[in-house]
């Protein structure tokens, strides 16, 4: 049985942005498994499988069904053990672990003021309203308050990319020769900013860039499936 993947969508049910939903969409084409994309706009999150997240990914595998990016990955890993592996074992895991708060802390929250306007231009009105709604009680500031600071996080973001240009002076991946789950962690922040957005993040001749660049060519060009933003 295909499994069923939910992601988010804008008006635009092709335009699939959600950093954490991405993670998933290259772990499932890591595992080698067939599944079917359910792309929902932010309203419609509540009616997946009758309530059982607030957020995407979710993912339903036969009677099976499991929300949050990391959970979803662990289910597979465990599912799945013939398949090729997430993690590379226990202590990839609790790598991957690290890696996901570096990138929720540091790499999403320097993303914020830059495109969180360009993702609120990109959804239906309703969605439109929700999301300007939500996003200003959690931040306790409005849209246009957070973007204040936009030119000058633009400027300052290559630097949150540090470690990870550092890393890759010895290695092509997170992972190491190969990906694993941590490089699409990293991969769903950066492909999030490259479909809402026309902002150029990399530095000239970044290696972080190249490393984005094979992200997007794995498995088929899956993460091109989704052009960038024009």
């Amino acid at each position: 049985m295909t499994i069923k993947l939910y992601t988010l969508c804008g008006a635009n049910s092709k335009q699939t942005f959600s950093p954490h939903a991405w993670k998933s969409v290259l772990a499932l084409h890591h595992k080698g498994l067939e599944f079917e994309e359910m792309p929902v706009p932010f309203t419609a999150i509540p009616n997946i499988e009758n309530g059982v997240s607030k957020t995407v990914p979710v993912i339903k595998d036969g009677s099976r069904v499991v929300a949050d990016s990391f959970l979803i990955a662990s289910y597979l890993e465990e599912t799945y053990p013939d398949r090729p592996s997430l993690f590379g074992g226990p202590g990839g895991e609790a790598a991957a672990r690290f890696v996901e708060s570096w990138t929720n802390v540091t790499l999403h929250g320097a993303l914020r003021s830059i495109i969180l306007g360009n993702v609120h231009d990109c959804l239906a009105p309703e969605d439109q309203a929700y999301f300007r709604q939500s996003r200003e009680t959690r931040m306790g500031k409005t849209l246009e308050e957070v973007a204040a600071t936009r030119e000058q996080d633009i400027k300052s973001f290559s630097s949150h990319l540090a470690p990870l240009r550092l890393m890759l002076k010895s290695q092509p991946f997170i992972g190491g020769n190969t990906p694993l789950f941590g490089d699409h962690i990293v991969f769903g922040a950066l492909q999030w900013a490259r479909i809402v957005s026309t902002v150029r993040l990399f530095e000239d001749n970044d290696p972080v860039e190249a490393w984005f660049e094979r992200g997007l060519d794995l498995y088929g060009g899956a993460g091109r499936s989704v052009p960038a933003a024009a």
